[in-house]
């Protein structure tokens, strides 16, 4: 870096809650360098969010612009608030199909960089939608394309449906993988303690999931394979960490199938290495999609046995050992003797093992924070080979 001026930069995000991007993007505010580059956020909403009052003590400010369902509302906002708070080096936006629109705005306000970043394999909800909603999504990918100075993937999947089948002849698109602050992992708990506070009794074993209540973490499914598991072993508990619009659904279908007891809902937690090394013995996973499920890189620093659907990308597969790829295809009773096969077997590789593993990889942000200070100062610089 080898200019004194600031970069500013402002990330473009539904809402900063506990969820796999907004918490990568945590990670990434917390390890920048904020002498050299200053973060700050524009939301879809007025809520307190979760990390919002995080953000201001880091010295970046949240801006709320609404109404980014009724566009020329939006617009009119957005375009205030780059006149009172800019100028801005970087726009870089995290909605997805939403980041067309933001990048024609972006043009329109005379942002140099434009970066669109791709989180999600949009594939399945575009495969459901009708003929409006494709259409939007047509019209958003055009944007990107014609708008986007850069853009990023989190996988990819994740870059091919929303970039093009043809992505990578594009220099622009390129992927990186969002990564985790791997420190409290390193950290010693006591199991007793946590399962104790959870009301878990010692001896059961805990299948653990985090993730939103949404349609693409398959919950309902999740509860079918449960069902199956607690059918031949009652000394088994599930924990479900996150909240969502999906949460009450879930909730009633565990009372209705009788699994309450067995079934422990923590809602939102900023704990999760905690729960993952002093509660849970094995995770599961049985998206319907993902782009890259920063759950899945907390699991394998944990050390802890994995059952996942094989759509998950196998970018992913950092500690090889852990990982156990399921169809969606099989029937819930088969993803139930997948788990007993895990619940049976020794521990193929240590936490110890498995956390250095994970530390030497893009996972790890202390090496992935410098590849993006790197390509934010690149593409402010006009370099071409960025």
């Amino acid at each position: 870096m080898l200019e004194d001026k600031k970069i500013h930069i402002l990330y473009i995000v539904g809402k900063m809650m506990r969820a796999g991007t907004e918490t990568w993007l945590m990670h990434v505010l917390r390890h920048i360098n904020r002498k050299r580059f200053q973060i700050d956020f524009l939301v879809q909403t007025s809520e307190l969010c979760d990390y919002n009052n995080e953000i201001r003590a880091l010295g970046s400010r949240v801006f709320p612009c609404l109404h980014h369902r009724q566009p020329w509302i939006f617009a009119y906002n957005f375009k205030n608030i780059l006149n009172k708070y800019g100028p801005y080096d970087i726009i870089h936006s995290h909605i997805t199909q939403y980041n067309g629109f933001i990048m024609k705005l972006a043009y329109s306000a005379g942002i140099p960089v434009r970066i669109a970043h791709s989180h999600l394999d949009i594939s399945f909800s575009e495969g459901k939608a009708g003929f409006f909603k494709k259409r939007y999504s047509i019209l958003m990918k055009y944007w990107i394309n014609k708008y986007a100075t850069t853009g990023l993937a989190a996988s990819r999947i994740a870059a091919k449906t929303v970039f093009g089948d043809d992505w990578e002849l594009d220099r622009r698109w390129k992927v990186f993988y969002c990564s985790i602050d791997l420190d409290p992992f390193y950290s010693s708990v006591r199991q007793s303690v946590i399962r104790t506070e959870l009301g878990i009794p010692a001896e059961a074993l805990v299948i653990g999931h985090v993730g939103k209540f949404r349609e693409q973490k398959n919950h309902a499914f999740l509860i079918d394979i449960f069902s199956e598991i607690i059918k031949r072993d009652h000394n088994i508990r599930l924990l479900l960490v996150g909240d969502g619009n999906l949460y009450p659904e879930i909730k009633e279908k565990v009372r209705l199938m009788g699994l309450s007891n067995y079934v422990i809902f923590l809602g939102a937690r900023s704990d999760i290495p905690r729960l993952m090394l002093g509660a849970i013995d094995i995770f599961l996973l049985p998206s319907f999609f993902e782009g890259l499920p920063l759950v899945l890189i907390e699991a394998q620093s944990a050390g802890l046995p994995c059952v996942i659907s094989d759509v998950i990308t196998e970018e992913m597969d950092i500690v090889k050992p852990l990982i156990n790829r399921i169809s969606l295809m099989q029937p819930a009773d088969l993803w139930a003797d997948a788990v007993f096969s895990v619940k049976s077997s020794n521990r193929p590789i240590g936490q110890k093992e498995s956390l250095n593993m994970m530390a030497n990889s893009p996972f790890n942000v202390n090496l992935s924070i410098k590849t993006l200070e790197d390509l934010y100062v690149c593409k402010v610089k006009k370099h071409e080979y960025c």
